[in-house]
């Protein structure tokens, strides 16, 4: 296999035998592919049997943007036969249709929510965290914002029932840099938070994907420190979908791939 590869996958002594670098790396994912084979003949007995359905994935329309789309070309190319069917959901509307049973898998948010309620998950992405500023505010100007320069300023949230914790998350967030946020009001939707801080009714912290709403009176910069904001798929335990479980396995590589 060494000679095939052209690369040495142990160090041989005359006391041991021990995996290189390049060994430890060609073993881990020898050890996903046999998964993910093992995962593609259960599936494929289960399309035989009947027993697959489509595969119902909930996703936030302005998150994953650059990962839902990956995911999606490379399970198709595995499950040709198995359809997916998107439904672009809040997070906390994602988390009720897991627990009702009508998702499958959902692209969701921070984790703290989905192990609250008992869901699987994994952490699949970390993306910054950017400051949204009216154009006319003072720190506009700025290429970069320090995060306890927005103390004396209202803050524009999201709503308990569109996005679980994010309340917890920005009051954690501001504590490190030393205050606490005054929220002016929470919103069920980002781009609401948007024309919000367009408005002048306060400054917002929002992942650098939702730079993509862009709005002439709102500008984004980076925050010191850096703050991170991560991305997190869930799904319910019981679910006994061999597609699901090939699905999330692909998320997971797809992840690492971008990260």
């Amino acid at each position: 296999m060494e000679e095939e590869l052209g690369v040495q996958l142990l160090n041989r002594t005359k006391q041991q035998v021990t995996l290189t670098d390049e060994g430890r790396s060609f073993l881990a994912d020898a050890k996903r592919v046999l998964a993910l084979a093992a995962v593609t003949v259960e599936s494929v007995r289960r399309l035989h049997s009947g027993e697959v359905r489509a595969l119902n994935v909930g996703y936030v329309s302005n998150l994953f943007y650059d990962l839902l789309p990956k995911t999606l070309t490379s399970f198709h190319q595995s499950f040709p036969t198995v359809s997916v069917n998107l439904f672009d959901l809040s997070c906390g509307d994602q988390f009720r249709a897991l627990e009702d049973g009508k998702l499958d898998l959902g692209f969701v948010g921070l984790h703290e929510p989905i192990a609250r309620r008992g869901l699987e998950f994994r952490t699949i992405a970390s993306y910054k965290t950017v400051a949204a500023l009216p154009k006319d505010n003072p720190l506009a100007g700025k290429t970069t914002v320090e995060l306890k320069a927005l103390a004396p300023m209202f803050f524009i949230g999201m709503s308990e029932a569109s996005y679980p914790c994010y309340r917890e998350w920005l009051t954690k967030t501001c504590a490190r840099a030393g205050f606490t946020p005054k929220v002016l009001q929470d919103v069920d939707l980002e781009r609401t938070m948007i024309h919000a801080v367009a408005a002048g009714l306060g400054v917002a912290l929002v992942p650098e994907q939702v730079k993509k709403l862009d709005h002439e009176n709102v500008v984004f910069r980076p925050l010191n420190p850096t703050v991170g904001t991560e991305g997190s798929v869930a799904w319910r335990t019981e679910n006994p979908s061999a597609a699901l479980k090939a699905y999330v396995q692909i998320v997971e590589q797809v992840g690492r791939s971008i990260r």
